[in-house]
């Protein structure tokens, strides 16, 4: 490989100016993620607070009303995604390898294990909304359509999406929220002492 010929570097050797730039650029945006982490609630608030200018703005423009159909399947799938686990139990039926969901009262717990963990759903949805908000300021996205047919067939979507996923929660019994291994009381102390 000739000089020059790696990403990111000039003829000299030296990363250019350009690379370093980006580099830094993607080590702060890393940095603001990574301290965000924590902060769950005050994540998801933004990330409504986003939503919803994202809507009055498609409201008071009147349009861009693809824009925002595409925005909303983008986030039923990540949402189809944050429910549903890791291991997809329909495929382990049969097989032993791997672990699995507990499907009787006496297995050991396993906590549920999202196939999307929440900060990539957050983070996802969060830059979609971004992107779609881009897009209305371009006039070329602005695609002409009646948008009751859209909303209607994003309802009828939602719902049998939804519904699929119901069943597949209800047939191989998992809830996709866990909130800890359950306890149990054991015998009462009885308030004897052994001396000894």
């Amino acid at each position: 490989m000739s000089e020059g010929d790696s990403i990111g570097e000039s003829v000299h050797g030296k990363s250019s100016v350009v690379y370093r730039f980006f580099t830094r650029l993607g080590q702060i945006y890393q940095s603001w993620l990574d301290r965000s982490t924590p902060y769950t609630a005050v994540r998801w608030v933004v990330t409504l607070g986003l939503s919803f200018v994202y809507m009055i703005r498609v409201y008071l423009l009147q349009g861009w009303y693809i824009v925002t159909y595409a925005l909303g399947i983008y986030h039923l799938n990540l949402f189809i995604a944050f429910l549903s686990p890791k291991v997809d139990p329909s495929l382990m039926e049969d097989s032993d390898d791997g672990p699995s969901l507990p499907t009787k009262q006496n297995e050991e717990f396993r906590p549920f294990i999202r196939r999307l963990p929440e900060f990539k759903f957050w983070h996802s949805a969060t830059k979609g909304i971004l992107v779609a908000m881009v897009c209305t300021f371009f006039e070329a996205f602005n695609v002409p359509v009646f948008w009751p047919i859209l909303v209607m067939y994003f309802i009828m979507l939602f719902c049998i999406t939804m519904k699929r996923q119901i069943k597949h929660m209800v047939k191989y019994r998992y809830i996709p929220f866990t909130h800890g291994k359950r306890k149990y009381k054991g015998k009462e102390d009885m308030g004897k002492t052994f001396a000894s």
